[in-house]
């Protein structure tokens, strides 16, 4: 039986979301079209009579700044604000930057799926010779986190993004729910499906296949061990959505040459 629900939605779409490359803890604003979907999200989450006691967000600026517009939408810019680390997209390592289409090209579909959606695989980690290390490993906002420059990822598979995840879930966010509030987290595609993972119990096999849209929020209804007492569901023109999640999905594919 259900006791609580829980809103989820991985950001609007950033600015390297457009060019198809791997983000991850390069902070990049949100692109227009990313403006106007957390937009229509709040709109949406409106219409539906949603009224927020406490929004998580990571420390990314896209994560940030969609929380900021869906509230503002809402009507509710009072509603308190918390950023953690924890909440973060996944580290991709020597992926970041990269276009994954091109990626698909040089090293096989399968091999970009697995570093994109599987469980326990990372990818290559990163070093000092990447172009963004620096710009990572030097970033200002990580002297404020509860964690040491020197142990910040140089590459994370979803598990350990799951384990990383879940002391500030288990601390930080469940005693909210627990008492009665309802809470919107604006993460990244990662750290919701991760988070989506634990919540539902899905598989290790399984989750390779969950992906998410940009902007659409992920209703959760969470028993009283705060465990989903059914699968999650996408609010919104579900039509649009399976478009989107197939946008999603293609793109770590090949891209088809033109004749």
């Amino acid at each position: 039986m259900s006791k609580y629900k829980l809103v989820m939605l991985r950001h609007g779409e950033g600015a390297w979301n457009i060019e198809n490359r791997f983000c991850s803890w390069v902070d990049q604003k949100l692109s227009g079209d990313g403006l106007l979907e957390a937009e229509l999200c709040g709109k949406h989450l409106k219409s539906l009579g949603f009224e927020f006691d406490v929004v998580f967000t990571s420390i990314l600026s896209r994560s940030i700044q969609t929380a900021w517009l869906i509230l503002r939408e809402l009507g509710q810019e009072w509603v308190p604000v918390q950023s953690s680390w924890r909440l973060n997209e996944r580290h991709y390592g020597a992926l970041i930057g990269l276009n994954r289409a091109e990626l698909a090209l040089n090293h096989g579909e399968e091999q970009v799926k697995l570093w994109r959606r599987s469980y326990d695989v990372a990818p290559p980690p990163i070093d000092e010779s990447h172009p963004y290390y620096h710009e990572i490993h030097t970033d200002r906002r990580y002297a404020c986190c509860d964690i040491q420059k020197d142990n910040l990822p140089k590459s994370e598979s979803l598990k350990q993004v799951l384990d990383r995840l879940l002391p500030y879930w288990n601390d930080v966010i469940a005693p909210e729910i627990r008492k009665g509030k309802i809470i919107l987290i604006s993460a990244h595609g990662n750290s919701t499906r991760a988070l989506i993972k634990h919540l539902e119990g899905i598989s290790d096999e399984d989750i390779i296949n969950l992906s998410l849209p940009t902007g659409v929020p992920v209703l959760l209804e969470l028993d009283e061990n705060l465990r989903a007492v059914k699968p999650h569901k996408f609010l919104g023109d579900q039509q649009a959505i399976q478009a989107a999640i197939k946008k999603v999905e293609d793109q770590g594919k090949v891209k088809p040459v033109d004749n």
